[in-house]
């Protein structure tokens, strides 16, 4: 959707007809004495509640006479004077340090960080971006929406659709918009790090059947293709955002909760009103293509030019989509900081600015499609410190069935891994987590189970019950145990009594060395190992019981995750400046 073209001729700017009340703290409309208006109203039924919003019902906002200072609040009678803080007019401490965590940016994700300090603005404002706001149905192929106290999975893509005043120019002006730039964001749990991954458009994938909602409302199922660029997962055979998100999870094994799309006028727009970032490149370049020309060193670069920046792969690197994906991240990280910076933080004008912006310019699944919900998803992301935040790219490798390299295929060996670390919740930069005493006990316990001595694999006896995992993994497991690792003394025991989410080996004092070895086998960590007691097996012998639940991957594969990323793998951090080569 063209994002410059939502507006009206002739329309006043919203960010300035907002302004601070430096005596309450908060912004109020500001009105011509041509066009007097009443105070906020309350809460229209087929509106959101202001409540969801941060604005209390039932508050109402004085009118402002341009040229007239606002009137201080009255004080109830015999109430002491309020004192001003030093420095500053008004009632409200200020809060440095609150205040540098309100908002994180991202592509395709802007509004989500930066509407977190313009929600207070007031119900008719709220309404008004609201409006702004366009979503498109997720087809059930999201997880239904991110929660506040599990990881959060964003799906981020850029496409190429050439909508927008100037952006004809650019390439293929009929593109139908494919999925150009992709990243998938993962936040931690505890919110201490984050992962953004960036998955190559020329990566050979098989892209699903789709159902996706039509505008009738019946649901068409869109073939799905084998062997075929990434990119093609959208726009192509009328394939929608959801398509793509199918085919994330079929590639990665992770689902996503929510998608953000953006164009190309997205990063126009967004970097305009943030005022620019600044770039650094280690060489001169001048591309034809993208039209970016700019010299070695520091550039604080906006609309046009910040389009062309993103755009161009020929002038670095390989001079491949790889490259540009580089060149993309190291562009984001500058956004981000700029964002996080006090210079941006504390403008209340800018923010507002950010906030029209962010919400004209991008497209949102339908679980995200109103202020209160972007609101909620910006405080989640806003506990995040750029540093834990890395940028890492999916492992690839040429494709073999190519003679001339244009696209490329997973990196089997480290690819698994990489999909694993973001599954499993595990960060991709060294973060210093605080432990309560009751949970380092725990730990501490836990990997005491696997030190001492372990039994030779032909002693250990064990049963194994199916407790969650796929139909068949128990005898698969057996299988494995007896002909790989010689545990013979072993046997599939059907299904346990309850499915469980995590895989257990539950065993008696007098088999703690039993359980250690088979724990060594698997990749059992000391917390998937339960001192109980023992049962009997077939033969009437004392037994162990393994229990494999949900997280069981497959026969042989080792419970261990990986605690970094495997060697080779491209990755960077937010808060590092890099120049691009």
């Amino acid at each position: 959707m063209d994002a410059q073209g939502r507006g009206r001729a002739g329309e006043i700017d919203p960010a300035d007809q907002w302004v601070l009340n430096p005596h309450t703290g908060e912004y109020e409309l500001r009105l011509t004495p041509s066009a007097p208006q009443s105070g906020v109203p309350g809460p229209r039924r087929s509106m959101p509640s202001p409540s969801r919003a941060g604005t209390p019902v039932g508050r109402t906002t004085t009118p402002v006479v341009p040229g007239r200072d606002v009137p201080p609040p009255r004080r109830r009678r015999g109430a002491p004077p309020e004192e001003p803080l030093p420095g500053r007019r008004g009632r409200r401490p200020v809060k440095k340090k609150s205040t540098a965590k309100k908002a994180l940016l991202w592509t395709g994700g802007t509004m989500a960080f930066v509407l977190v300090a313009a929600a207070g603005g007031g119900y008719l404002y709220i309404r008004h971006l609201n409006g702004n706001i366009t979503s498109v149905s997720d087809d059930g192929a999201s997880t239904g929406g991110f929660q506040s106290d599990k990881a959060i999975n964003i799906l981020l893509i850029g496409t190429d659709k050439r909508t927008g005043k100037g952006n004809g120019s650019y390439g293929d002006k009929d593109s139908v918009g494919h999925a150009d730039t992709t990243i998938l964001l993962h936040v931690s749990k505890d919110r201490t790090n984050a992962t953004a991954l960036s998955i190559p458009r020329d990566l050979i994938v098989d892209v699903p059947d789709c159902p996706t909602t039509q505008e009738d409302g019946t649901t068409k199922v869109i073939p799905g293709s084998d062997d075929v660029r990434f990119n093609t997962s959208l726009g192509q055979d009328e394939r929608t955002p959801s398509c793509t998100v199918r085919t994330v999870t079929e590639l990665t094994g992770i689902q996503a909760d929510n998608f953000m799309v953006a164009d190309f006028n997205a990063v126009k727009t967004l970097t305009t009103a943030v005022g620019g970032v600044e770039v650094c490149l280690a060489k001169d370049i001048d591309d034809e293509d993208s039209k970016l020309n700019l010299s070695k060193g520091t550039h604080t670069i906006s609309g046009e030019q910040a389009l062309a920046f993103v755009r161009t792969r020929h002038s670095v690197g390989f001079g491949g989509d790889l490259s540009r994906i580089g060149l993309q991240q190291q562009f984001l990280s500058a956004l981000m900081r700029k964002l996080k910076s006090n210079d941006t933080l504390t403008n209340p004008a800018k923010m507002l600015k950010l906030a029209e912006a962010g919400t004209k310019a991008l497209t949102v699944d339908s679980q995200l499609d109103s202020i209160g919900k972007l609101k909620d998803l910006g405080l989640e992301l806003g506990k995040l410190n750029v540093k834990n935040l890395t940028f890492a790219t999916v492992p690839v490798v040429d494709n073999p069935a190519e003679k001339v390299k244009a696209t490329v295929v997973l990196n089997n060996e480290t690819a698994p891994t990489v999909f694993d670390m973001i599954k499993n919740d595990v960060s991709f930069t060294e973060v210093k987590k605080k432990a309560s005493a009751s949970k380092s006990a725990e730990a501490a316990e836990a990997a005491a189970r696997l030190k001492g001595t372990k039994s030779a694999a032909s002693e250990v006896r064990v049963r194994i019950l199916n407790g969650g995992a796929v139909a068949g993994s128990a005898q698969a497991e057996l299988e494995y145990l007896q002909n790989e690792e010689g545990v013979l003394k072993s046997e599939n025991a059907g299904n346990a009594d309850a499915a469980l989410a995590k895989t257990t080996l539950e065993y008696a004092p007098d088999q703690a060395a039993q359980a250690r070895r088979l724990a060594a086998i698997m990749g059992l960590s000391g917390s998937a190992l339960k001192p109980g007691k023992s049962v009997t097996n077939s033969q009437g012998l004392p037994t162990m019981t393994l229990t494999l639940g949900k997280d069981f991957k497959g026969a042989g594969v080792s419970f261990t995750t990986a605690t970094k990323a495997p060697e080779g793998v491209q990755q960077s951090t937010a808060d590092k400046v890099e120049c691009a080569k």
